[in-house]
């Protein structure tokens, strides 16, 4: 059977094997803004309000002088990079920001009953006392945090979360904040880390397979009307249902005994095997050749070990296989018109040496790639740190934002989603995530080293290569990456890939 259609393909399996993606869970950013907004405004987070509507919630009796305890509880953190603030406002500054908001309120709140600007402070004290109480938080926290961490010469990489805070009018805001640093760590003797320089050479088998896949998407697909048996070169449609065997069985007076767990069954509906094609499995080949439509088949195939296909590698599945139909498989001509309609080429010839260009290309970067995350693991093998928690968490929910938006364009459906089992999709996301970060944050310590950084001129051309890639307008597109942080992400994702080069051009060999 060929390996890329269906004898490893199960269509009854559950799609909760998301590998690489945004869940409906919330991100680390925004757990730690969750509840009151006192998290949010650490972070300069503002939330606004209309007074120029009326509000009809009434807050019951909540005095100036209660005394609020405010325990922020975000996501979790490293304890061994959690650090903590202590941070105070004098009563007076507090008053003054109380009173500076209580005017505003006075004078665009409408309450009814009362004239724009005439509204007594007593009444919006009460009406409006959450509103209040956000406006002095968002005028002092933020500020006073940043002061703070810069008077400590502290950089926080996490959400601050606020703990014990205290806020009354006439008394002085009092509040902690707890937030992630980086780890401390040297990189030292990276530079003798060696790897070696892989054979990129692509072969004539891989080329061959290159180009029978593209000459395979224009082909024209026909039943053959005729009855007769499958023969060589024909293309069997077929449904089949495929039961794996266990592993190890036991004698016992009832018959056969599975002792080990059995797998869910392996569907297909109309997939199509090419009798005697290089791809396909000899067990089908022997079984379906000379057979008709209509026929319905027993046998077993025993999978090799090293089997593409990881579920069925080294198993042996019985299948119940009926046939559909004969096709036929017609393939156009290779010739100048074919050449422009696939590559835009003036010649076959042309097309057959740009694609060889291409596909060689894509082998020697792959093959790279591959070598130089050798490398980068052997780098981390060797250097110890605590990993930010906040980091691997950011770096899970991209996995599964990622995962998610390729389910959707698969076609999976949005409630389907919500099914999913996201507890265990993160979890299986971590061990990835926690090495992802451990190695951008060892990356970011070489490109200091090594004194590699990311020009303007370099980073213009990547958002016009991103812009034309997504159809939007350059300056559109860079306004947008500008206004949410994006430019910056973009030159240290560029500085880290760049890092990466000069390193493997270092050390391999």
């Amino acid at each position: 059977m060929n390996s890329t259609e269906s004898a490893g393909t199960n269509e009854t399996e559950t799609k909760e094997t998301v590998t690489d993606q945004t869940a409906p869970e919330k991100t680390a950013a925004e757990n730690a803004g969750d509840g009151q907004t006192e998290a949010g405004v650490v972070a300069g987070h503002t939330h606004e309000h209309e007074h120029d509507h009326e509000h009809e919630h009434d807050h019951e009796h909540e005095h100036d002088h209660e005394h609020e305890h405010s325990h922020e509880h975000g996501p979790s953190l490293n304890p061994l990079l959690t650090r903590e603030i202590a941070v105070e406002v004098p009563a007076d500054e507090v008053s003054k920001a109380y009173r500076t908001s209580i005017k505003r309120y006075q004078k665009l709140a409408r309450v009814p009953g009362f004239r724009a600007g005439k509204v007594p402070e007593s009444l919006v004290r009460s009406k409006f006392a959450r509103e209040l109480r956000e406006e002095v938080l968002q005028a002092l926290v933020s500020e006073r945090f940043r002061k703070a961490i810069t008077e400590q010469k502290l950089r926080p990489i996490s959400e601050p979360q606020l703990l014990d805070l205290q806020l009354n009018d006439g008394e002085p805001l009092r509040f902690k904040a707890a937030f992630e640093v980086l780890p401390e760590f040297d990189v030292a003797g990276y530079e003798t880390v060696r790897v070696e320089r892989p054979k990129s050479e692509l072969t004539e088998e891989e080329y061959e397979g290159e180009l029978d896949y593209i000459l395979d998407s224009q082909a024209t697909v026909e039943t053959v009307e005729e009855e007769r048996a499958l023969v060589e070169g024909d293309w069997a449609e077929i449904q089949f249902r495929g039961e794996i065997k266990p592993l190890a069985e036991t004698v016992t007076e009832e018959g056969v005994t599975a002792t080990t767990p059995a797998e869910a069954p392996i569907t297909g509906e109309d997939v199509l095997i090419e009798i005697g094609g290089k791809n396909t499995l000899a067990a089908f080949n022997d079984a379906l050749r000379g057979s008709k439509v209509g026929q319905e088949l027993k046998f077993e195939v025993e999978y090799p070990a090293d089997f593409d296909e990881k579920k069925l590698a080294g198993q042996t599945v019985g299948y119940d296989v009926t046939v559909k139909a004969i096709k036929r498989k017609t393939y156009p001509e290779r010739d100048a018109e074919l050449a422009k309609q696939l590559g835009n080429s003036e010649s076959w010839e042309e097309f057959e040496r740009q694609l060889r260009e291409r596909v060689g290309r894509r082998k020697r970067e792959s093959m790279e790639t591959g070598a130089r995350n050798k490398m980068i693991d052997e780098v981390i093998a060797r250097t110890s740190f605590p990993v930010p928690e906040s980091l691997v968490q950011q770096r899970v929910d991209a996995r599964l934002e990622r995962g998610l938006r390729a389910l959707a364009q698969q076609g999976m459906k949005a409630e389907d989603m919500r099914k999913l089992d996201f507890v265990r999709l993160r979890a299986a996301q971590r061990d990835e995530a926690e090495r992802e970060v451990r190695a951008s944050l060892i990356v970011d310590r070489i490109a200091e080293a090594e004194n590699v950084s990311v020009s303007d001129e370099e980073l213009n051309g990547e958002v016009m290569a991103l812009a034309m890639q997504t159809r939007e307008p350059y300056e559109t597109l860079r306004e947008r990456l500008a206004k949410d942080g994006g430019i910056e992400r973009l030159r240290e994702e560029m500085r880290r890939e760049k890092t990466s080069r000069v390193l493997y051009e270092k050390l391999a060999s």
